[in-house]
C-alpha cells in the first residue's frame, strides 16, 4: 500500500478493481450461499446506510487532512522566498567582497530550491538536495566569518536572515514528508470493501453496471485525495510562484 500513495492513478485503479471485485463477491453470496431474507432486507439497508455514513465521513475528514497539508506546503513555499529575498537584500550589509558573495550563493541556492519543486526525477531531487546543503554550508559560513570579525547589531540581522533561510527549507521538507499515514488509507480502503460487499449483498439484481458505481465514485474520492496528498506525482501540486517571481526579479537586477 505505501509504495501506491504516491502514484493517484494507481489507487484509482487498484481501489476500483478492489471494489468492484467486492460488490460482485457480495452479489455471488446473496446468489449462491445465502440469499437475503425479505424480513431481513430492511435491516440489511440500515447496516448498509450507516456503513455508507461512516465511509463518507472517513472519506471526508481524509480530504480536510489532504488539504490542509497542501496549504501547509503553499505558506512554506511563501515563507521561504520571503526568506530569501530578504537576505538577498540584508547581504548588502556585509562588506562589499562577502555581500557579492553570499548573493552569487543565495542565486545558485534559489536554484535549486526551483529544482526541489518541480522536478519529477529521484536522481535530479538527490543531486539538488546535496547541492542545497552545501550551499547551504558555504552561505552559512560566509555569515558566520564575518560576524566572529564584526560583532556589531548590522552583521547579527544578517546572520538572523540567514538562519531564516536555513529554517524555511527545513521546514519545507518537513511539510512535504507531512502525509496521511499508511494505516489511514488501510483503514479506509477496509470500510469501503466492506460498505461493497454489503451492497452487493444487498442487491436485488446482477446489475453489472450499477455495481460499478460506487466503486468508481469511491475510488475517484481516494484518487483525488492521494493525488493533493502527493507533492511531486500527482497533478495538483504546489507551484513555486514565489520562487519564480523572485528568480525573475534577481535576475533582472
Amino acid at each position: 500500500m505505501s509504495m501506491l500513495i504516491d502514484r493517484p492513478l494507481a489507487i484509482f485503479l487498484f481501489s476500483l478493481i478492489i471494489l468492484w471485485l467486492s460488490v460482485r463477491t457480495g452479489a455471488r453470496v446473496a446468489r449462491n450461499l445465502r440469499p437475503v431474507r425479505e424480513e431481513h432486507r430492511e435491516d440489511l439497508g440500515l447496516v448498509i446506510n450507516a456503513s455508507l455514513t461512516l465511509l463518507a465521513l472517513i472519506i471526508g475528514f481524509s480530504f480536510s487532512m489532504a488539504v490542509s497539508r497542501y496549504d501547509q506546503r503553499k505558506n512554506y513555499e511563501e515563507e521561504e522566498a520571503n526568506a530569501i529575498g530578504t537576505e538577498y537584500v540584508r547581504a548588502g550589509l556585509l562588506p562589499a567582497g562577502n555581500a557579492a558573495k553570499v548573493r552569487a550563493l543565495l542565486k545558485q541556492y534559489l536554484d535549486q530550491r526551483l529544482l526541489f519543486y518541480t522536478t519529477r526525477n529521484s536522481g535530479r531531487l538527490q543531486q539538488a538536495d546535496s547541492d542545497t546543503a552545501k550551499l547551504q554550508q558555504q552561505m552559512w559560513s560566509e555569515v558566520e566569518r564575518t560576524a566572529t570579525t564584526q560583532s556589531t547589531p548590522t552583521i547579527a540581522l544578517v546572520a538572523a536572515g540567514m538562519n531564516d533561510v536555513l529554517n524555511s527549507q527545513g521546514y519545507t521538507q518537513a511539510a512535504w514528508w507531512n502525509r496521511i499515514p499508511t494505516g489511514a488509507w488501510c483503514l479506509m480502503l477496509a470500510l469501503a470493501i466492506c460498505c461493497s460487499l454489503l451492497i452487493g449483498y444487498g442487491a436485488h439484481g446482477k446489475g453489472s453496471l450499477l455495481f460499478a458505481v460506487l466503486p468508481f465514485i469511491v475510488s475517484l474520492a481516494f484518487f483525488l485525495i492521494a493525488d493533493i496528498d502527493s507533492p511531486r506525482r500527482g497533478v495538483i501540486r504546489v507551484p513555486p510562484q514565489n520562487l519564480i517571481s523572485l528568480s525573475q526579479s534577481l535576475r533582472g537586477q
